[in-house]
């Protein structure tokens, strides 16, 4: 074999054990007791401060490149993903220029990332009205599913679907077998609401009230419910939302959902006024709604944890007034999710093997990628080395991604990654990751 890693805990199929892990043509051949004896051209003997963990799987990622390169790009945010732990990401369909709403603008897209990629990145496409006939070619291009939103989506480019247009869109995906990706936020209940202004954040939260989201998920779940198609959740922020979703998936719908490290990590009680690198939509709500989403992925009616990685420049956060109705919304975290997940996580009882299931297993099995996200034969040799008890403070001068903003900053977290390998070989300057197309990976 090429690679023997001997890992004194590593997270398998059957949790955390002592393990040796064979690689050969950068895929996992043998997956055997630590005190296996396994040949190989190199063996890496981890030690005993360290957890081996399949390498993270982010399917929520806003990487704006190409048009919006200055948010972000492909460079950087796979670098932040691999200094992460994170070594599949798929790319959101909006904020780029053009939007991924056809075939030529995946291509464009694809090409603005060909040969740039540190990490594996596969591509949503957009449902956005008028663009129904477009979303079979792009099934058939290699698209992991289709995203939409049902209020304005923050750029004009990428406009909402009305119930109307959710209707049809969801028939056609159910046809294709595909899946639908929904911001679920009502635009009408927006409208209801009062409008953000000034530096407040309960001002602003105010402005996103739960019961947006708890709308919109009940028309998603009757959409999914009505044409069979499945459906997901994005961002869940409402805990209000969970009993909806576990009364729909009881009667047969097939609908989940995803939440985010911020909104498992921050309160808006301890948001100071003005401090807009804390303003996302749907907004971080207050601390007994955390609770309840802990007690969401305990259930299992949440079924993984991805970062909605959305940033920009500093600017356009708009630091010199803190108008959080002016600001962009959006987290930086690629790079750090999982030790801001981990910290909290490990306060409340649970264990490494949580993490890897809410974070690489059940994320890659919702976009359906059969070799990502699990150490065991057959997969690809992506791993993430993890050390669980080193901490650090988060140094926005110090990320990867390309502007130095997150609302992380200054935060003691829990959890060091220490390497990060992509099929079998540790992620370094040169990028080697590959573009992705559902069905191949």
């Amino acid at each position: 074999m090429e690679l023997v890693v001997r890992a004194a805990r590593a997270i398998t199929g059957d949790g955390e054990v002592a393990a040796s892990i064979g690689v050969d043509g950068g895929r996992i051949v043998a997956v055997e007791p630590f005190e296996a004896t396994m040949d190989g051209e190199e063996v890496l003997d981890l030690g005993q401060d360290v957890v081996l963990l399949p390498g993270l799987v982010d399917t929520h990622v806003h990487v704006n490149d190409p048009g919006r390169a200055e948010w972000e790009g492909f460079e950087t945010a796979t670098r932040a993903a691999a200094a992460g732990g994170v070594t599949t990401i798929v790319d959101m369909p909006l904020n780029s220029l053009p939007p991924t709403v056809d075939v030529a603008a995946l291509a464009v897209k694809r090409q603005a990332a060909a040969g740039r990629v540190h990490v594996d990145v596969g591509f949503w496409g957009g449902a956005i009205p008028g663009n129904l006939a477009e979303l079979r070619g792009l099934h058939e291009a290699g698209v992991f599913g289709f995203k939409c939103f049902l209020l304005h989506s923050g750029v004009d480019e990428f406009p909402p679907l009305d119930a109307r247009g959710l209707a049809s869109a969801m028939g056609e995906l159910a046809s294709l077998g595909a899946l639908m990706i929904v911001h679920a936020e009502d635009a009408h209940e927006i409208d209801s609401a009062p409008e953000p202004h000034g530096p407040e954040y309960a001002d602003f939260l105010r402005s996103r009230p739960r019961v947006a989201e708890n709308t919109a998920i009940s028309q998603v779940i009757e959409e999914a419910r009505r044409t069979g198609a499945r459906a997901h959740i994005l961002h869940l922020s409402s805990s209000d939302g969970l009993p909806l979703l576990a009364a729909a998936r009881s009667a047969g719908v097939a609908v989940s959902a995803e939440t985010c490290p911020h909104y498992l990590t921050f309160t808006a009680e301890e948001i100071r006024d003005g401090a807009t690198q804390f303003k996302c939509c749907p907004p971080i709500r207050e601390a007994a709604n955390r609770e309840r989403l802990w007690q969401g992925l305990a259930d299992g009616v949440i079924d993984c944890v991805v970062s909605d990685h959305s940033p920009c420049t500093p600017e356009l956060k708009r630091f010199d007034s803190g108008d959080f109705g002016l600001a962009w919304g959006g987290i930086s975290s690629l790079q750090l999710g999982l030790p801001a997940v981990w910290t909290q996580a490990r306060q409340r009882g649970f264990a490494l093997t949580d993490v890897v299931r809410w974070m690489a297993a059940r994320p890659a099995a919702q976009a359906g990628m059969r070799r990502k996200g699990r150490l065991a034969v057959g997969c690809d040799a992506d791993f993430c080395v993890f050390a669980p008890d080193e901490a650090f403070v988060v140094d926005v001068a110090k990320l990867k991604h390309r502007n130095p903003v997150s609302a992380y900053h200054g935060r003691p977290l829990a959890g060091v990654v220490r390497s990060t390998w992509l099929r079998g070989t540790m992620i370094g300057e040169e990028p080697r990751g590959t573009l992705l197309e559902r069905g191949n990976c």
